[in-house]
C-alpha cells in the first residue's frame, strides 16, 4: 500500500493546484473504450495512468482491492486460476478485456450477468476518491459518503478522481454451459429473457438479433465439468486466432433450427467472447478496406481485430466520427416499439440485447444521488433492456447528426436511458430531461466540484464545425483508415495532446 499511497498523494497535490485556480481538468487513464474525441492535454490533465495494480484478493471475504486502471483480463487472471489455486470471479465482467475497473465504475458498464447484479458500479463495495479540493476520502455504497459513491458511479470523473476500488467476487467455475434459443421475433425473445431472469440457475443472459425475424437468446450457466459424450465433450473457444468470432458461431449453430443448441465454453473464452471483432463491428472495416470477409482474412488480420487495437485505430484515424455507436436501454414493455422505430428509421442488424437490473438496493436516502438518482425509486422500472446499436452513419454530417438526435429523442420518449460512453448530441435541456440534474448538481456543490467539467460538458459532441476539421490523409478512403491502422501498429500514446491548442 505504501506505493499506492505515495501515488495518491501526488495526484492529490496535482488536483490542489487546479483547485487553487478553480481551473477545469481532465483525467488521463492511459486508455479508453469511449469513441469520443479526447480533449486531454498535458496542461489540463491529472495523470492517473500509474494506478494499474491489483493490491489484494481476499478469498475469505470474496473481494479484490484494485486500482482503477486494472483491465478486466488482468482482474480475471488474478481472481480465477483454472488450475484451482484460486477460483473467484467478479460479479460483472465487461466483455472487452481492456475495459478497466475504474472505467466500468465511472461509466456504469453492464454485461450478461447484469440482469442479476446490476451495472458494474453496483458490485463495488467502496471507492477511494480524491475530491476536487484535493482531499482524499472513502465513499461506500451505504453509510460513509454514500451520496458521493452513487454520484461518482456513472459520473465520468466529474466529482473527483477515483484511485482505489473494492470489487465484489463470487465463486467461479471452469465452463459456461451456453444454450442458444432461437426466436422468430425480438419481442418473443424479450419475454423469454424476462422469464429466465427469475431462474436461480441462470448466471448469464443476453441475445443477438440477426434480423427482424431471427433473435437468438444466449443463456449461460456456470459448470465445472464437460459432458462425457461427444460432440458436447469438446469445448467451444473464441479467443484464439483459429477460433470463430462468437456471433458468427452462434449464427452457424442456430441456422435452420428452432430448437435449443448447447455449447460448453471455457470461462475466460465466454467472458471475452466478443473481443475479437468487437461484437461484429469489425466487419465494417473489411467493407471499408475493400477486403473479403471470410475465415482466412479474419485469421490473417486477427491482431487488428481485437478491441484494444480497434479503439486505437478508430481514435487515430478519426473514423469513429462516421459511425453510430450507441447503447440505449428501454423498459421491457417498450422493446417492440424501439425495434419497430429502428427498422423504419435506422435499420441495424445484428443488434445486441442485454437486460440490466438498474434498481439500487439500500435506503433511498443513501442511494438516491447522482445522474441516475431515480434508480433508487421503487416506482421506476427495475430492469431496462439494453440495445447495442453500432453501424456506419450517413457521410452527410447534417444527416449523421439527425440520425443520432432522432435516436436520442425516441429513447427519451419511451422512458429509456442512453449510456454515455459514446457520442451525445442532446441539447443541454434535452440532456437534463433524462438525467437527474438536481441530485447531480447538489452533490457537485456539496463536494466543491462545480469548477470541473460537468457530465454534459464531457459527453456532448460539438458539431458546430461539422466535418471541417482536418482529417488524417485528407479523409480519403481507404488511406484515412490505413493511417489509423499504422498508428495502432506503431503504438504509443493516442489520447494525450502535447500542446495547448492555439486560439
Amino acid at each position: 500500500m505504501d506505493e499506492h499511497n505515495t501515488a495518491v498523494a501526488a495526484i492529490s497535490a496535482r488536483v490542489r493546484t487546479f483547485a487553487e485556480k478553480q481551473e477545469k481538468f481532465r483525467v488521463y487513464h492511459g486508455s479508453t473504450n469511449s469513441t469520443r474525441k479526447s480533449e486531454r492535454r498535458a496542461d489540463n490533465t491529472v495523470d492517473t495512468s500509474g494506478l494499474n495494480h491489483l493490491l489484494e484478493v481476499d478469498d475469505a471475504r470474496k473481494t479484490a482491492l484494485v486500482e482503477p486502471n486494472v483491465p478486466m483480463d488482468a482482474l480475471v487472471a488474478a481472481t480465477y486460476d483454472a488450475e484451482r489455486r484460486r477460483r473467484l470471479l467478479p460479479l460483472v465482467v465487461m466483455e472487452f478485456p481492456n475495459i478497466t475497473v475504474g472505467g466500468g465504475f465511472s461509466g456504469s458498464s453492464g454485461e450478461s450477468s447484469s440482469f442479476r447484479h446490476g451495472p458494474f458500479d453496483s458490485t463495488i463495495n467502496w471507492v477511494e476518491i480524491v475530491l476536487p479540493s484535493g482531499d482524499v476520502v472513502r465513499a461506500a455504497q451505504t453509510g460513509e459518503h454514500a451520496d458521493l459513491f452513487w454520484g461518482a458511479a456513472s459520473g465520468f470523473g466529474t466529482l473527483g478522481v477515483v484511485t482505489l476500488l473494492e470489487v465484489q467476487l463470487r465463486d467461479a467455475a471452469d465452463y459456461v454451459e451456453l444454450t442458444y434459443q432461437p426466436f422468430g421475433s425480438l419481442v418473443e425473445a424479450s419475454a423469454f429473457m424476462e422469464k429466465q431472469m427469475r431462474e436461480p440457475m441462470v448466471d448469464f443472459v443476453d441475445a443477438i438479433a440477426f434480423s427482424p425475424r431471427s433473435t437468438i437468446v444466449c443463456l449461460g450457466r456456470l459448470v465445472n465439468e464437460l459432458p462425457k459424450t461427444p460432440p458436447s465433450s469438446r469445448p467451444s473457444r473464441f479467443t484464439r486466432r483459429r477460433d470463430p468470432w462468437f456471433y458468427l458461431h452462434v449464427e452457424k449453430r442456430t441456422r435452420n433450427t428452432r430448437e435449443p443448441t448447447v455449447d460448453h465454453v471455457p470461462l475466460v473464452d465466454y467472458l471475452f467472447r466478443y473481443d475479437r471483432g468487437g461484437f461484429w463491428v469489425a466487419k465494417y472495416a473489411y467493407r471499408y478496406f475493400f477486403t473479403p470477409f471470410n475465415r482466412i482474412t479474419r485469421s490473417v488480420l486477427d491482431r487488428y481485430m481485437h478491441t484494444k487495437i480497434m479503439y486505437i485505430a478508430l481514435h487515430q484515424s478519426r473514423l469513429a466520427d462516421d459511425y453510430i455507436v450507441q447503447d440505449v436501454g428501454v423498459p421491457f414493455g417498450q422493446v417492440g416499439a424501439l425495434q419497430h422505430w429502428l427498422d423504419d428509421n435506422l435499420p441495424t442488424y445484428p443488434l445486441w440485447l442485454c437486460p440490466l437490473r438498474v434498481r439500487r438496493d439500500g435506503p433511498p436516502e443513501e442511494t438516491r444521488h447522482g445522474l441516475h438518482a431515480e434508480f433508487a425509486d421503487p416506482s421506476t422500472p427495475e430492469y431496462l433492456m439494453n440495445f447495442g446499436i453500432w453501424r456506419p452513419g450517413s457521410l452527410d454530417h447534417g444527416e449523421f447528426v439527425r440520425q443520432n438526435r432522432e435516436l436520442e429523442r425516441k429513447v427519451q420518449g419511451l422512458g429509456g436511458k442512453k449510456w454515455l460512453y459514446a457520442h451525445a448530441y442532446y441539447t443541454e435541456d434535452e440532456f437534463w430531461q433524462s438525467y437527474d440534474r438536481e441530485a447531480y448538481h447538489a452533490l457537485r456543490t456539496k463536494y466543491a466540484a462545480t469548477y470541473l467539467p460537468s457530465v454534459y460538458d464531457k459527453v456532448k459532441v460539438d458539431d458546430s464545425k461539422g466535418r471541417e476539421e482536418p482529417r488524417p490523409m485528407g479523409g480519403v478512403r481507404p488511406f484515412q483508415g490505413l493511417y489509423g491502422v499504422y498508428k495502432a501498429w506503431q503504438g504509443g500514446d493516442y489520447l494525450m495532446r502535447s500542446k495547448k491548442p492555439s486560439l
